[in-house]
């Protein structure tokens, strides 16, 4: 299986949500958790892409950008994409959601083993599998796609989750997706 992985934002130029108290920042967690996520599947057998960009599809200002990362992973081709985000509301929220473009389709059924896996390995509140056609890494991918958001970055609790269980993020990311390979 040819797996993409996007850690969303970008180190340069876009950050992403940052923990109001301590200054974490989402695009240098997700970036080690997709790192993670990249080695527990490559030592699963499958073939992975990496690309940490802000530019989705051709909508970077950045001239040293030059590559999408919807057309990455559709030109090369990839058989699943997986976005690695962390969400953030009003310092309140907490918990796991992954995004897909239609709950019906493979993309809904990746984003359930995802969800699953994370919930039952890590504990975190479990907020669901949620429709979101409108983001550009679900509208603008050829293959089954979700986005990942592992806990809210912005809540005390959250951000100590994302910090001290990063490797178990990664490892139930990459069970979530070997999980979904088996149902093929």
């Amino acid at each position: 299986m040819k797996v993409f992985i996007n850690p969303g934002h970008d180190q340069n130029y876009d950050s992403g949500a940052v923990n109001p108290n301590s200054g974490l920042k989402e695009c240098d967690v997700v970036a080690r958790v997709g790192n993670r996520v990249k080695n527990y599947l490559e030592a699963a057998g499958c073939e992975v892409q990496l690309l940490q960009s802000d530019n989705l599809y051709f909508d970077s200002q950045y001239n040293d950008r030059p590559v999408a990362v919807c057309v990455a992973a559709n030109d090369w081709p990839a058989d699943i994409f997986i976005s690695i985000h962390c969400n953030a509301a009003n310092t309140q929220a907490r918990g796991t959601e992954v995004e897909c473009y239609d709950s019906n389709d493979s993309g809904g059924q990746l984003a359930q083993c995802i969800q699953s896996q994370i919930i039952n390995s890590i504990g975190t509140v479990d907020r669901g599998v949620k429709e979101m056609p409108g983001l550009i890494v679900l509208k603008h991918t050829n293959m089954p796609s979700c986005l990942v958001e592992m806990a809210f970055i912005d809540n005390k609790a959250d951000a100590q989750l994302l910090i001290d269980s990063e490797d178990d993020f990664a490892r139930a990311i990459a069970r979530g997706i070997t999980d979904y390979e088996g149902t093929l």
